[in-house]
Formats: structure tokens, C-alpha cells, sequence
């Protein structure tokens, strides 16, 4: 088996590690992903990158460290990506749907197959991803490890969704990418949407004095699992300037002082 078809599929994938501690992990990282056929490596902020123990650590992997994209904050990191999923660890009280490896190297080849650009998310090696960046994200990989001592370093977990994705890779053969008619929006589009939607609902007063937090969180989640494309979000984003139009209508109109009931009643 070849990598002549990897140009379709794994080649839309990056890995991004976020708020990296120790430059080491940098490395192993790159390593890990390299075994696999993949290259794409992003990271966000991380305390210190280059650093020549990365490079130890990365065996040879230096053409992935040395195209290493890297950003200054997450939404920069995944703007133009139509899938994005988060490894991180099974918890309970989590709505947002939650994949094995396996599961997610089948949606993340059929994304990039596609055409899509598809990041896949690691967290900080102390905190994992926080609510703030997991938000970004439309699943969740949880590696199934034996939950009395689940404790994988952060090149582990990379290397076992880059290992998954090799496999679902090999045993998908040779990959025709289907004709693109509409992609789902990009997560900067996306971005954009949330902010307009958040607005809007503080407009037309929502939320009604309580906190807007939970309800944003749940619509962030019930439209990054629904994927609308730009046209969807084009139609979206004309209902929400449609009701902050009538919601100023409204409200001047509630200003205006009552006129007396026979204003209008010629004598």
C-alpha cells in the first residue's frame, strides 16, 4: 500500500496542542504523528517552541517541526477548519457527543475525503482542554483507558488517534474524493455567527437579567452538531438582524408617550 492518495485525506488533518508546558512533548508529538503518514502539526502559545529538546524528542520528525504553524490563540489556529474534535477525557455531565478513536478516524476520513480541513485538539498536559477551548470543538475523542489509571501523556494520546487514523486510512484503499456541493461553514464563520447570536439575544433583552452563559453554551453545541454551510449561515444571520430590527421598532414604540383615547374624535 502506497501513500498516493494521502494528499486527499490525511493531509486535510492537523493536530493542535494547545498551551503546550514542556517543549519535550513538542517533539514526541511530531514523532508520533510522523510514524503514522501524517504531518500537520499547529500549536497554540505553547512556553516553548523551537527548543532543542523538542528536536531531541521529535527522532528525526524535523520537517514536521519545522512546518509547526503557530498561533496566538485557538480560533486562529482551526479559523478554516469544517471539522474540529477534541481529545479529552470521558466525563460525566458532558452533552456534547463523545467518540472513540475508531469512531472519530471514520468521521474525521470521511470529513477530509470531502475535502474539509479537520483539526484534531489537545489540550494543556496538566488541564487537558478547558470548557473555553473544548467549546470549539463539534465531539469529543475519549480513549477508552482503564478508568482506576487513565493517565496517558500527551504524545500517548496523540499517538493513539494518529494510529487509528493510519489504520481507517489502510483499510479504506484508494480514496475518490466525492464533488463538493456545499462544505459546512468554517470555524471562523462559525465564530462569527456566535458572536451575532449572542448580541442579538442581548438586543431584544433574552435573557431577561440571568446569566447568558448556559443558554450560549447549549445553541454553541446544537449548531456546531447540525454543521450549516454558509449559505445556511447567511440565512441565520438575516433572521437575527431581522429581530434586532424589530426589536428597536418595539421598543420605540413602548417609549412613545400614550396619546389620549379621543385624540382622533372630531367634536
Amino acid at each position: 500500500m502506497t501513500d498516493q492518495n494521502a494528499p486527499d485525506t490525511l493531509a486535510q488533518v492537523r493536530f493542535v496542542l494547545v498551551n503546550t508546558s514542556h517543549p519535550g512533548n513538542i517533539g514526541a508529538a511530531a514523532r508520533a504523528i510522523r510514524t503514522m503518514g501524517l504531518h500537520r502539526l499547529g500549536l497554540v502559545t505553547p512556553h516553548a517552541f523551537p527548543h532543542p529538546e523538542a528536536t531531541a524528542l521529535a527522532v528525526g520528525a524535523d520537517d514536521v517541526l519545522d512546518a509547526a504553524v503557530i498561533s496566538t490563540d485557538l480560533p486562529a489556529a482551526i479559523s478554516d477548519c469544517r471539522l474540529v474534535l477534541g481529545a479529552t477525557a470521558r466525563r460525566r455531565g458532558v452533552v456534547m457527543e463523545q467518540l472513540t478513536p475508531r469512531e472519530a478516524a471514520q468521521r474525521v476520513l470521511d470529513a477530509a475525503a470531502m475535502g474539509y480541513e479537520v483539526a484534531l485538539l489537545f489540550g494543556n498536559e496538566r488541564v487537558g482542554l478547558d470548557n473555553d477551548e473544548i467549546k470549539h470543538c463539534h465531539a469529543a475523542i475519549a480513549i477508552p483507558s482503564d478508568p482506576t489509571y487513565s493517565s496517558l501523556n500527551l504524545a500517548q494520546a496523540v499517538q493513539v488517534i494518529a494510529y487509528e487514523l493510519r489504520v481507517a486510512w489502510l483499510a479504506r484503499g484508494e480514496v475518490v474524493s466525492a464533488p463538493v456541493i456545499e462544505q459546512p461553514a468554517s470555524a471562523d464563520a462559525m465564530e462569527g455567527f456566535f458572536a451575532h447570536l449572542a448580541q442579538t439575544l442581548d438586543d431584544i433583552d433574552f435573557h431577561k437579567g440571568r446569566s447568558p452563559r448556559t443558554i450560549m453554551q447549549r445553541l454553541r453545541r446544537f449548531f456546531l452538531r447540525a454543521q450549516p454551510d454558509l449559505r445556511e449561515l447567511r440565512v441565520l444571520r438575516g433572521i437575527l438582524a431581522d429581530a434586532t430590527r424589530m426589536g428597536r421598532i418595539a421598543r420605540g414604540l413602548s417609549l412613545r408617550p400614550a396619546e389620549p383615547a379621543d385624540a382622533h374624535h372630531e367634536e
